[in-house]
């Protein structure tokens, strides 16, 4: 009776097994995520608003607009008239900025004019405290 070394021959010893089955492993997981699908309650996707019912009030009057322009050698105008200084121009907006329901205010420079001018009248406005100011025109300056 001779001994044998190494790997060959008749063993009496069962082999081991070194890969793991994975298939049970994945057959219970997906009974697992079925399970939870079914017992998952029905989502209902909606939001309980509380909306207002009858009818919408539209604003009543159009704003009032002020379009003041400055031409091309820095003079200003407002609504078409010439403002000769720069004091007449600072009382008409703190006219404007003392009303409770301010006007809206139209800036519209001139292409050519310099920034300047333009700055000053938006400085005067925002010390004064007019709120409704915006730029028109400003397609010209597109090119």
């Amino acid at each position: 009776m001779g001994m044998q070394i190494g790997g060959g021959g008749s063993s009496s010893e069962p082999e081991v097994m070194t890969e793991l089955n994975m298939t049970p492993l994945i057959d219970v997981m997906l009974v697992l995520i079925i399970m939870f699908i079914i017992t998952i309650p029905i989502q209902n996707h909606s939001i309980n608003l509380n909306l207002p019912t009858g009818p919408s009030s539209p604003p009543i009057t159009e704003p009032v607009v002020i379009n003041i322009d400055v031409d091309f050698d820095g003079t200003v105008l407002w609504n078409g008239a010439a403002v000769p200084t720069r004091g007449e121009l600072e009382a008409k907006l703190s006219e404007v900025a003392a009303q409770p329901n301010q006007p809206e205010v139209h800036l519209r420079p001139n292409a050519v004019v310099e920034y300047k001018s333009v700055a000053a009248v938006m400085a005067s406005a925002q010390r004064l405290g007019v709120t409704k100011i915006g730029m028109v025109g400003n397609e010209q300056f597109l090119k």
